[in-house]
């Protein structure tokens, strides 16, 4: 009995206990709420809330929650889409990216209690004088994206004229800025009115691209634009130290933000001009090296390290990304490159006056299965121009690529075409990517950029024995320029060690070099399309010595073929270049006829009707210098 007693107390005593704790507990969550109330609503406090749930989500036991088999299976399949998200969007995928956004927005508006009347807490929505330049420009994409989608950055810049020269206080020459008062003065112009729930998707976006994005350029990234970089301008972090010990001023002046540091430096790359967002920033260093540390991590391309300097990649949309870090570059920096591939057509590229000869020209010449090469300064188009090329190559034609870092993609425009791309990796080197594909049923070889020594040798060989016809990409400014550089590779690498013979087998492969511009202003075209004429080598010696009788008159004889050795071997002319069509006052202008041998080859590569199609081509722009060349061969018969 006492023992009955003594059991019952002691549950009682536990009971007690037990809902004591609870009661207090729930008091203290009721007191925490209320008394943190109005500082609840800021932007660090919802990005920390929102961290810790998502964590919670991801990591919860749901075998420990006593769920039915329906019910775990569909948590199961939550809880896996949100990791894989949570992973992808930091690889530049727009679908994870929304998925993340919407679920950051139910959480604030579900469980957080944002509302109407604390919306304006965490960005003064209502008070425009108190909005930063970054919220105006967030607030003013937001409303641009609802309408036009991932052209609202090109929209706003056409609309409001903001890629012109124009010139800024504590600068003496105009350049391409968009300022923080331009961003103010179209803000107050375009009056727009939010509603809550545009307010709280500016108030995702702000946590979402300091939390898992790409801090200040994470929209801008993802719109149609050329590009963008960041970390390229303004004093590195090192020099402020330097600055310190010789200049208090200049150091008070960095401070205040009176000079721009590397972390305030943004660059777009608009329609062929490098354009500085002078109104964003990514506030400190440490932002800027995340950033950096995180844009080109898809595909696991390895550790960016001080070892290592430099990392070349492709981010999951096909842009291009490449980031330096010190001590290889004085800062971090990155330059992400993006490729429009719905606008990659020639028509959509070459639009001045006289376009549709030059269109026609540049499909006749990839219908005429012409080697080619696509010449010209970085961010001039060569990659799109390439592109917009390819269209045009024969369906029955199987195309291989080969790249440094997945660019064209032509799978996506081209998805019934046989396509296949490779490119280099740490453990497979371009040569051994050639030496496969040569056994890949390729009929055109694509290098989409010849820019070392290794890679101007493949182009060479895939062009000698490996396929129909090449294109490819390179940098050089005039034709001689092109010959000598892809020259020089050859004797780089040890192909060849005489000049004359490495410059022979240039020669020998290279028909056609488009070469384009792009101007201060950032207009980009065509600037000429040349050709290669080798020269042949003609037998000019002669035996005379023969029918010499003096020793003298034969080392004369001997002396005269000497000479002519030494003239081929030295100053020979290997090959002449002529233009096909110029860009001569805004517009394009044919000039001198294709050699009759390429014409004799590109119409026994062309079916009938584009045969037809180019006799037509060319008897309407050379006819009358085909007839006077007639006439001059009569008359020398």
């Amino acid at each position: 009995m006492v023992n009955f007693l003594l059991i019952a107390v002691v549950i009682a005593v536990f009971a007690v206990f037990v809902l004591k704790v609870i009661s207090n507990k729930q008091t203290a969550e009721v007191k925490t709420e209320i008394e943190v109330d109005d500082k609840t609503y800021t932007i660090p406090m919802m990005t920390a809330f929102v961290k810790k749930r998502l964590d919670e989500i991801t990591k919860v036991n749901l075998y420990d929650i006593g769920l039915s088999e329906e019910e775990l299976l569909r948590r199961k399949q939550k809880k896996y889409e949100l990791k894989k998200a949570l992973k992808g969007c930091t690889y530049g995928d727009v679908n994870d990216k929304k998925y993340v956004k919407e679920l950051i927005y139910d959480l604030l508006e579900q469980e957080y209690g944002v509302d109407e009347t604390n919306v304006s807490k965490a960005i003064p929505f209502d008070i425009p004088s108190l909005l930063t330049p970054q919220d105006k420009f967030d607030i003013l994409i937001h409303m641009y994206k609802k309408e036009f989608g991932y052209e609202a950055l090109t929209q706003m810049i056409k609309k409001y004229n903001l890629a012109v020269l124009k010139y800024v206080s504590g600068e003496t020459k105009p350049c391409y800025v968009i300022t923080e008062e331009e961003i103010s003065d179209i803000y107050e112009t375009e009056h727009l009115s939010l509603s809550f729930s545009d307010k709280l998707s500016v108030i995702v976006q702000r946590i979402y691209q300091h939390y898992k994005g790409y801090s200040s350029i994470d929209e801008v990234r993802d719109m149609n634009i050329d590009g963008v970089s960041g970390g390229v301008s303004g004093l590195p972090e090192s020099f402020l130290s330097q600055v310190a010990q010789t200049d208090g001023d200049y150091l008070n002046q960095i401070m205040e933000n009176k000079v721009p540091r590397a972390c305030d430096s943004i660059w777009i790359f608009f329609q062929g001009k490098s354009i500085r967002l002078a109104f964003l920033s990514f506030g400190t260093e440490s932002e800027l090296k995340r950033v950096c540390q995180n844009i080109y991590k898809y595909n696991n391309p390895g550790q960016l390290s001080d070892t290592n300097g430099y990392k070349i990649n492709e981010m999951k949309d096909g842009s291009r990304v490449v980031v330096v870090r010190p001590s290889m570059s004085e800062t971090w920096a990155f330059f992400v490159r993006k490729f429009d591939v719905k606008r990659a057509t020639l028509e959509q590229l070459i639009t001045c006056k006289g376009k549709d000869e030059a269109i026609d020209l540049l499909k006749f010449l990839v219908k005429g299965a012409r080697v080619i090469s696509l010449t010209g300064e970085q961010g001039c188009g060569k990659t799109t121009m390439l592109m917009g090329m390819i269209e045009n190559i024969y369906e029955t034609m199987n195309i291989r690529v080969q790249e440094t870092a997945f660019e064209l993609h032509l799978r996506k425009i081209y998805p019934t075409r046989n396509i296949l791309s490779f490119r280099e990796t740490e453990t497979v080197s371009g040569q051994e990517g050639l030496d496969v594909q040569k056994k890949t049923d390729g009929s055109v070889n694509i290098i989409g950029e010849v820019a070392t020594h290794p890679v101007a040798a493949w182009m060479i060989q895939t062009a000698q024995v490996a396929s129909k016809f090449t294109l490819f990409t390179h940098h050089a400014k005039t034709f001689p320029n092109l010959v000598t550089a892809l020259r020089n590779s050859l004797l780089a690498i040890g192909m060849f060690t005489n000049e004359k013979t490495a410059e022979e087998q240039v020669i020998g492969v290279l028909n056609f070099d488009i070469h384009l511009v792009k101007d201060f202003r950032g207009r980009r075209y065509i600037e000429r399309v040349t050709e290669c004429i080798p020269v042949e080598a003609k037998n000019e010696y002669n035996y005379d010595h023969r029918n010499e009788k003096t020793l003298e008159g034969k080392m004369n004889k001997f002396f005269d073929n000497a000479t002519q050795f030494f003239g081929k071997v030295t100053d020979r002319e290997t090959y002449k270049y002529v233009n096909i069509m110029e860009f001569v006052d805004d517009g394009y202008v044919l000039t001198n006829k294709i050699s009759d041998k390429n014409i004799i080859e590109m119409r026994n590569n062309m079916d009938e009707s584009d045969v037809e199609a180019f006799d037509n081509f060319v008897e309407r722009n050379w006819g009358k210098q085909m007839a006077k060349e007639k006439r001059l061969k009569a008359k020398k018969q």
